[in-house]
């Protein structure tokens, strides 16, 4: 089996390291990943700049992009053979909610998801300890799990393990995402030349975190898995929508009948 490897902390990321080792033990890796962190750059392609590949000394390669990059060029010329999946990970800190829009490690699997090759992004839910190591071992089951019984269509999963050891993990939980409240306010500061810069505000706190979700079940114990979908149709509204704008079009059509 031949798994691509990124991430969006960087090549030099430590969790990508104990991910590219215990991978390796059960598959063939390669590692693209981007040259620094690029958190936050979700789904992102870099159009208006040429990109280039260097190799580190660990033998990972690494771009001057951001994660959707790294997959995309692997996957559509820079390898010589496709991947059998994308691993993204393991990132220094939790994907849960509506971070999932903007996770540049959800955005690397997702690119393999979208190019055909099934997907998984995992992410430690870090507070203090970082183990990284129990994190990499839930992405050697399911990768295991994987060969046994590979799955018939292309996969997507958003994985969120607590940081406990591996043997305090209360086992996996199939999940859907919660919701967050609305981010705090940026942060306001003068720099040395004094310039008004501002910082993006920290994300807000669990909204939807009930049973079932992903933030409920890493606040459990469990290893939250989550299958996503790149749909975002509201199919719900399409004919509240279709009826809206019907309406906005009728009293026009009707002025436009009467001045003829």
């Amino acid at each position: 089996m031949r798994i691509l490897l990124s991430n969006d902390d960087g090549y030099f990321a430590p969790g990508l390291a104990v991910l590219a080792e215990a991978l390796s033990k059960v598959a063939e890796i390669i590692v693209v990943a981007p040259e620094r962190d690029r958190s936050g750059a979700s789904n992102s392609l870099t159009l208006d700049r040429p990109l280039m590949v260097r190799k580190s000394h660990l033998g990972f390669l690494y771009v001057n992009g951001t994660p959707t990059d790294c997959v995309h060029l692997a996957v559509t010329g820079l390898l010589d053979a496709l991947p059998d999946m994308v691993v993204s990970g393991i990132n220094h800190g939790a994907n849960m909610g509506d971070d999932t829009i903007y996770s540049g490690t959800v955005a690397a699997a997702t690119e393999g998801f979208l190019l055909g090759i099934p997907g998984i992004a995992i992410s430690l839910a870090k507070q203090a300890s970082g183990n990284y190591a129990a994190a990499a071992r839930v992405a050697v089951d399911l990768v295991s799990r994987f060969q046994r019984q590979p799955v018939r269509q292309p996969m997507l999963l958003n994985v969120n393990v607590p940081d406990l050891p591996y043997e305090r993990l209360a086992g996996p939980k199939i999940t859907r995402l919660g919701r967050r409240h609305k981010a705090e306010r940026v942060v306001q500061s003068i720099n040395p030349r004094g310039e008004t810069v501002y910082w993006i505000g920290a994300a807000g706190g669990a909204a939807d975190a009930g049973e079932g979700t992903d933030f409920h079940a890493v606040a459990s114990g469990y290893v939250s898995i989550t299958p996503l979908q790149i749909d975002l149709t509201q199919y719900g509204q399409l004919d509240l929508v279709r009826g809206w704008l019907d309406a906005q079009l009728a009293p026009a059509s009707a002025a436009e009948a009467a001045g003829d």
